[in-house]
Formats: structure tokens, sequence, C-alpha cells
């Protein structure tokens, strides 16, 4: 039977005792003091970032940029390639994997979703779904990536963006919901 009036979602009835948070509850409560005071803060710098986030199972590669207020839910659920730059006030909401690429540029204030519900199931199952950005590709500011969603290699994603699905590699997507508006195209030198 399907319901559609005001007790079709039934909150009471949500349970995450079947999502895996990867690690011990003592550890995911100390990655949150360790982040509250070290990585999301003003503090300029990214070495102790890039340390503390390698410490707490992130994979992390060489010559990354990572700025003040980032975010990030999971680091055990984190990998990002070498020479890429994560922005201030960047959020990572990774309940499942997030995998950046290397040359990647997530500029601030960005937000990389993996988690969801059914809203069509009366307990609104949580869903969770990886998130991908490929090699050389541009994250703007204030970009949303739904879950699910993978940016091809070298695609760019315009700013305050809501991206979800398959994009193409090399392409320029901008709106709400992101389209292609274009193939991107790199000059040699300046």
């Amino acid at each position: 039977m399907i319901l559609q009036h005001k007790m079709a979602v039934d909150l009471s009835k949500f349970s995450s005792k079947t999502f895996d948070r990867g690690r011990s509850r003592w550890i995911e409560a100390l990655w949150l003091i360790i982040q509250m005071v070290l990585i999301s803060s003003w503090i300029p710098g990214s070495c102790h970032r890039v340390w503390l986030l390698r410490l707490f199972g992130a994979e992390v590669g060489d010559g990354v940029i990572l700025k003040p207020y980032l975010r990030v839910k999971f680091p055990w659920r984190l990998s990002i390639g070498d020479h890429s730059w994560i922005g201030e006030s960047v959020w990572i909401d990774n309940l499942a994997e997030v995998r950046i690429g290397s040359h990647v540029c997530i500029s601030q204030g960005a937000y990389l979703c993996t988690g969801s519900h059914d809203w069509a199931a009366m307990d609104f199952e949580l869903l969770v779904h990886s998130v991908h950005v490929e090699d050389y590709a541009w994250v703007c500011a204030q970009v949303t990536l739904a879950p699910g969603t993978k940016v091809g290699e070298g695609a760019v994603i315009g700013l305050c963006s809501l991206a979800s699905g398959n994009l193409r590699p090399w392409h320029i997507y901008r709106g709400t919901p992101a389209m292609a508006k274009g193939k991107r195209i790199v000059r040699n030198g300046s």
C-alpha cells in the first residue's frame, strides 16, 4: 500500500544500525575533536592537515594543499591524488568513499555529499553512494556534488552549480542542475 498523506514517513522508525561507520566510536570521537581543533580551524598551512588525515587513514598524495576550515566526515574513506588543492570551507561529507584525483582543484565552500535518504520508504532509509572526481577536474566555489556523482577527467563544474550523475571528461558544466555548456580546452603556456 502506498501512503500519500502526512504519515507517509515515520522518522521514529529510522535506524542507522546497519550503516558501517568504518572505525570504532572512540576513533570517530577522537577524529571529531582533532578535526575541530586543527583541521577545521583558522590555522594556516597544509602540512599538519595532510599528516593528520593520513594518521586517521586517508590516502593523501604528494604536494596536496588543504586550506583552513576543511571538514571531512570520515578520513578513512578519503583519497586525494598528487598536487590537488582543497579550498577553504570545503565539506567532504563522506559516508561512502570520496576519491579525488591528481591535479584537482576543489574550490572554497564546495560540498561533496555521499548520503541521502529514501523518501519513499516509511523508515527514511539511509542511502550512500561514492563520489569520484577524476584527474585535472575543477569543482568551483560553492558547488554541490550529489551522491553517486563522477566528475570526468578535466571537467569543470561552474560556480554554485549542483552536479549529479556522470559528467563527461573535458567539458564545462554550469547551473542547477549542472548541464554541459561546452568543451574545456587547455592552452599551452601563458
